[in-house]
């Protein structure tokens, strides 16, 4: 076996080197794995021809027909052949003239190398903890994820919010990041972001004081933590979540990675809430990202005076964001469920809610008991249960009620 010109001991060795995903349910063929961290420093991230070619002819045959030479027609029909996939040739011909230069066999060792120093671990499509919400990228998903920290993290994204924001972020869109993280966050929810300064920052904070998981997104390589500011933060993420990266080790963050790196943070989540953003800020481009995934939406409304909240108030005004204030409403966006309030309550003039304080979840009540928490007489208990009841909230069992 030959990649790049490399003999199979050499491959063999560089990829053994690199911790896997324990209990691998993908392909643990030592030449794909190789063929697709090359890959991650060839293609640029969300390079869709890339991920198509890869889909179709798998990552070790699509890096081999560039090394061979192969040309575009061939290429095309090889890929009708084997995926029933139409790839227009002038699309594969730009596409082996922008990977073809970046073929190049020691950038590939030396960014497993610089993995197996770090602990660095790869995660491949169809891994056990491949975070399934990356596969609705289609042909723009990563090709494999480099991580560090516990890998199970990513399995937590699963239940899991993105909270971005304004990295220039006011002391109102700090508080807020901060309550949201942690709400959701005791409500059971993984909370994700770019790790950068101001409101991903401040959610990451707030999920580790809370006890909870969080995943960093980079736009480079997880070996060389970005912003340098929080390179401290960065490794207390590793310890209480993971900090991942499609690109491989050694790999520089640039402004199109940046860009790109956003889709990750809205595709492997199930809702993304904006907290504060300018007019022009970055995580609007993550909200775009979840949009057009059918992601739920959240921003959280400002001052109409803040320049800070320019872009939320936009996402309200203009898009199909949600106003979310606080953890119970942007826990809504994913799990449909809203809390009661003295509006929703039938009996909402107080006889509703009074019985409904008077309930236990755990065990049944009589009418007298109730009447007896309440203040209310048995007659009202019994007709504000009645109505509880048609609205789903309370159950009945042998003459004893409890809340739903």
């Amino acid at each position: 076996m030959t990649l790049l010109g490399l003999e199979e001991d050499t491959v063999r060795a560089a990829v053994a080197g690199v911790r896997r995903d324990s209990g691998t349910v993908a392909s643990d063929d030592v030449g794909d794995i190789f063929a697709r961290a090359s890959w991650a420093g060839i293609a640029e991230p969300g390079d869709g021809t890339a991920g198509a070619l890869i889909s179709a002819l798998g990552a070790r045959r699509a890096l081999a027909v560039m090394l061979e030479g192969v040309a575009a027609d061939r290429i095309a029909n090889e890929v009708l052949d084997r995926a029933s996939i139409e790839l227009r040739v002038d699309t594969i011909r730009s596409g082996l003239d922008r990977w073809r230069p970046r073929l190049v066999a020691g950038d590939a060792l030396a960014a497993l190398h610089r993995a197996a120093q770090r602990g660095v671990s790869l995660v491949l499509p169809g891994d056990l903890h491949w975070p399934s919400g990356l596969d609705d990228l289609g042909d723009h998903k990563p090709n494999v994820l480099w991580m560090l920290g516990d890998r199970s993290a990513l399995t937590s994204l699963s239940a899991s919010f993105a909270i971005v924001g304004a990295r220039a972020a006011t002391k109102y869109g700090e508080y807020v990041a901060t309550e949201a993280a942690a709400g959701l966050s005791d409500r059971g929810f993984a909370i994700a972001s770019g790790g950068a300064y101001g409101i991903d920052g401040m959610a990451h904070r707030a999920t580790i004081a809370s006890g909870g998981v969080t995943v960093a997104f980079l736009a480079g390589g997880v070996d060389r933590f970005y912003p340098s500011g929080h390179h401290s933060l960065l490794t207390e993420i590793t310890k209480r979540g993971a900090v991942v990266s499609e690109l491989p080790c050694g790999a520089s963050p640039t402004r199109w990675r940046f860009l790109q790196r956003n889709r990750l943070i809205a595709a492997a989540t199930q809702a993304t809430i904006v907290v504060e953003a300018g007019r022009r800020s970055g995580s609007l481009n993550t909200a775009g990202h979840a949009a057009t995934l059918g992601r739920p939406l959240g921003a959280v409304p400002g001052p109409i005076t803040s320049v800070a909240s320019d872009g939320c108030h936009r996402l309200l005004r203009e898009f199909a964001a949600v106003c979310v204030t606080n953890a119970d409403e942007m826990a809504e966006l994913v799990t449909g469920e809203a809390p009661p309030t003295l509006f929703d309550l039938p009996g909402g003039d107080g006889a509703g809610v009074r019985v409904l304080d008077s309930l236990s979840k755990r065990s049944g009540r009589s009418i007298h008991d109730i009447a007896k928490r309440s203040g209310l007489a048995p007659a009202e208990v019994q007709g504000a249960l009645g109505l509880l009841e048609l609205e789903g909230l309370v159950v009945e069992a042998a003459g004893a009620w409890r809340r739903r």
